[in-house]
């Protein structure tokens, strides 16, 4: 049964051309997902069925409460790991959208002692750090999901005030202040990842950005946002 969900016509909007775009982008593929916290009830968030995310729909999208549950009435089946948003709404007010992905390029800085650092401007908003995080501190005999609150909130805490956490064995989670930063996040996180393994193939050091300058990068792309979104957007609502 589908319930209507508390969330304005333009964020239902964005979030679909969200899911789409991040697959589009190959940073999701048949698995991963996005999520906006509700415009209408803060405390909750809205993101699509189990579904493959370049076939999302607006007809596809659910509310779930702050302990990331589906609400009363609701029988469609959500995504397993649907707590990583929950428990990250829940320790960060300012964050408005999450990402969670297996891309590809940044699974190696995941599971080796190579941090993941920016290297461009496109990637500056990484200079807050890409903490990994390892479920085996939290629950040794697991699958690698994150499959309850308990295991979203440790992420969570990994996560702190960071952009991006990388997850062991298993992806990545990036968030911003609106749905079009996270997407760009993850985009960006992905090619910056891709970026610094050629980087490491050739002689160095690498000269990455410094603090102050991904600050002052992260800062100007929040200015130009609404120009790779609406190329984005467009083409993957056309699609």
């Amino acid at each position: 049964m589908k319930k209507k969900i508390a969330a304005g016509a333009t964020l239902i909007e964005d979030l679909v051309a969200g899911s789409r775009i991040l697959a589009q982008h190959g940073v999701l593929d048949a698995y991963g997902h996005i999520s906006a916290r509700s415009d209408k009830r803060p405390e909750h968030f809205i993101m699509s069925r189990s579904r493959a995310p370049a076939l999302v729909t607006a007809a596809d999208l659910m509310e779930l409460d702050a302990d990331s549950e589906s609400l009363r009435g609701e029988t469609r089946k959500g995504f397993i790991e649907r707590y990583i948003h929950g428990e990250i709404y829940r320790t960060r007010p300012d964050v408005m959208a999450v990402v969670h992905s297996h891309s590809p390029s940044v699974i190696p800085f995941g599971v080796t002692k190579t941090r993941l650092r920016p290297v461009y401007h496109m990637g500056s908003f990484l200079w807050t750090g890409a903490p990994v995080w390892d479920i085996r501190q939290v629950k040794a005999d697991n699958d690698v999901l994150v499959r309850d609150r308990p295991l979203g909130a440790a992420l969570a805490s990994t996560l702190g005030s960071c952009t991006c956490v990388l997850m062991r064995g298993h992806g990545m989670t990036v968030v911003g202040d609106s749905i079009q930063e996270a997407v760009f996040r993850a985009i960006y996180t992905e090619m910056n990842a891709r970026l610094q393994l050629q980087a490491e193939q050739l002689e160095g050091p690498i000269q990455f950005l410094s603090e102050s300058e991904g600050k002052g990068s992260t800062a100007s792309n929040r200015g130009t946002l609404e120009r790779p979104w609406e190329l984005w957007k467009k083409a993957a609502l056309r699609a």
